[in-house]
Formats: C-alpha cells, structure tokens, sequence
C-alpha cells in the first residue's frame, strides 16, 4: 500500500480526533523516576505547530535505537532552522518504556516527544501497521496540513523516513 492508498497523503488535513499518551519530560534523567502519563491531542496541538511525526516498530530495537532515533537527534538543529518545533517518535510499546527510551538518550526537555500509539489507533486507522506494532513511517504536518507522509517498505531501511529524507522534504 503506498501513502495515497492509506487515505493519508500531502495535501491532506491531519486527522481529527488522534491522541496519543507519553510521560512529560521533566528534565531528571533517572530511569528509577517514572513521571504521569498523560494524553497529547495531536490533532489540536498539530493545527498549531510544524511537527514531524515519526512512527517506529519499537523502542529499544536495533534499527530504531542504533540509527533511527541517533538520527534525528543528530539533525535536531537541522529541524529547527527549517521551522519544525517538535518531533515526535510513536511506537506500540507503552508510555513508561517510551520514556525510558527518551532517557537512555538524554532527551531532557520537549524538543523530541516520545509517545504511545495506543492500541495502534492511530497507524490502524492510516493502514500502517505490521501485526502488533507500527510500520516505519514519517509525516510533516505545518499547522495541521500533511506536507509528508510515507513509509518504509524494506525492512531497516530509513531511505523515507530516516532524518536526512524528512530533512528534504521540508
């Protein structure tokens, strides 16, 4: 299925009604700390925001841990000077684990967001979704319209949704 078969493509307005659940950055690095979750309306949020919204199959895994994430966080600066103000990484894994991966990584603040698509609501309803986790994909939204959606569809690769590809798309 390519990104204008999932019903989601540039062009489009972001979905309404799409949330996601995280633990608020509290600037302590302490994995023995866990914070509240609590709900992000993306769709809202997003209406207000330049945002790149990178979707993983889980926290924790080879491809996402040892490239994916690095990344972006490498590229951070790079993210900023073209207008983003947030990027957001989902997974299936929950919002306790998300957290502790922003941690392990030394994400302190709210420059990147580690969030829950829980129960897959969110990649289920764009069609994005291998079994019980989410696909690789990345989608820019500027003030709550798609610029960028697609996915990966070879297995490790960041060829789309890797920093660098967003990065060209903004």
């Amino acid at each position: 299925m390519s990104a204008t078969e999932s019903g989601l493509k540039a062009g489009d307005a972001f979905p309404e009604g799409v949330k996601f659940s995280y633990v608020p950055p509290t600037g302590d690095l302490n994995l023995q700390v866990c914070g509240l979750p609590t709900v992000y309306d993306a769709s809202n949020e997003f209406k207000t925001k330049k945002v790149v919204l990178v979707a993983v199959p889980g926290a924790f895994t080879p491809t996402c841990s040892e490239k994916h994430l690095p990344g972006y966080i490498a590229k951070l600066p790079e993210f900023k000077e073209a207008g983003v103000q947030q990027v957001i990484f989902i997974a299936s894994n929950d919002v306790f684990v998300m957290s502790a991966w922003a941690k392990v990584y030394g994400i302190k603040d709210d420059s990147i967001l580690f969030m829950t698509d829980t129960d897959l609501a969110f990649s289920k309803s764009i069609g994005w979704v291998q079994g019980e986790r989410t696909q690789r994909y990345a989608i820019i939204v500027d003030h709550g319209k798609v610029v960028y959606a697609d996915r990966e569809t070879v297995r490790g690769s960041l060829e789309k949704t890797g920093a660098d590809a967003v990065l060209s798309k903004l």
